[in-house]
């Protein structure tokens, strides 16, 4: 059986707010923004989602832009267009029988009319708790590792008595 491919379509800045940690100031908005790129970066790496980010950017003037950063493809949407349009058009655009597309945003009109268009809905809140959840597991899966690491010397590959023999020269000098 073929595994249907996963998308997750992030609304950026809904995402952004639903933060607790995250105090709105302008300053801090780009550093929000890498953060949440890295952040998503990482998630898609441990669950295999492909990532699509969304920032509106109608305070903006020019066309949309698409970038690819930490393999999270991002997209700042056009001036006058939401990311909520954007995001319904993306849906819609790339709804396929081999792909089940998850969208993450707290807006609850935005939530029906990508459900309607056959996506799944993940709440703000609860995309950071998977982020935060994975990230949890990962470190602790790399900590097992480290301890259970086995060591890979030359001396736990020689026989007993070669060693032995070996220590006996090394102490004669």
């Amino acid at each position: 059986m073929v595994k249907r491919e996963e998308w997750l379509v992030v609304d950026g800045y809904n995402v952004i707010g639903a933060d607790p940690e995250v105090k709105w100031h302008p300053a801090s908005l780009e550093e929000e923004r890498v953060k949440l790129i890295r952040d998503l970066s990482e998630y898609q790496a441990m669950t295999g989602r492909q990532v699509h980010l969304v920032f509106d950017a109608h305070q903006k003037p020019g066309a949309g832009v698409k970038t690819n950063q930490e393999k999270v493809f991002v997209y700042y949407t056009r001036r006058d267009e939401t990311a909520d349009e954007f995001i319904e058009s993306f849906v819609k655009k790339n709804k396929s029988p081999h792909r089940a597309i998850y969208v993450a945003t707290s807006d609850y009109l935005e939530q029906r009319m990508v459900f309607g268009q056959g996506a799944y809905r993940i709440s703000s809140r609860e995309l950071l708790e998977e982020i935060r959840v994975a990230k949890k597991n990962l470190s602790e899966k790399l900590r097992k590792e480290e301890e259970n690491q086995v060591r890979n010397t030359l001396e736990d590959r020689l026989s007993r008595e070669l060693r032995q023999m070996l220590d006996k020269w090394r102490r004669k000098k």
